[in-house]
């Protein structure tokens, strides 16, 4: 199981950072890369699927964070498809939001957790 939440959480973060990545590439230039919306669905899977495989171990879950984490990913991924589908006439706010909520859930990620160094 080990392995297999560490592969989950491999692509988890390969597909943030390319929505991340894509949306700083497109923040000067009209509509959003097309892999984005595609980036984000497979962070939202790959997140569920994460979650699915802690909770069949013996791991303590934060449900709050991962609600609140579900929810900003579910945001990202409406918010990149409606981008998507505007092409270039999205507005710039739009495309605003899906690299803000994005920087948004990467924080409640490495900040709202249960270790203090």
């Amino acid at each position: 199981m080990d392995f297999l939440y560490v592969a989950l959480l491999f692509i988890h973060l390969v597909a943030w950072a390319i929505v991340l990545g894509g949306w700083i590439a497109t923040m000067n230039k009209p509509g959003l890369y097309a892999g984005i919306p595609h980036a984000a669905l497979t962070a939202l899977i790959t997140g569920i699927l994460m979650v699915g495989v802690a909770e069949m171990g013996d791991a303590s879950l934060n449900h709050m964070k991962i609600g609140l984490k579900l929810l900003v990913n579910l945001v990202v991924v409406v918010l990149a498809f409606r981008a998507k589908k505007l092409g270039d006439d999205a507005p710039k706010g739009l495309i605003t939001s899906v690299g803000a909520l994005t920087v948004l859930n990467i924080a409640i990620a490495l900040f709202w957790s249960g270790r203090h160094f």
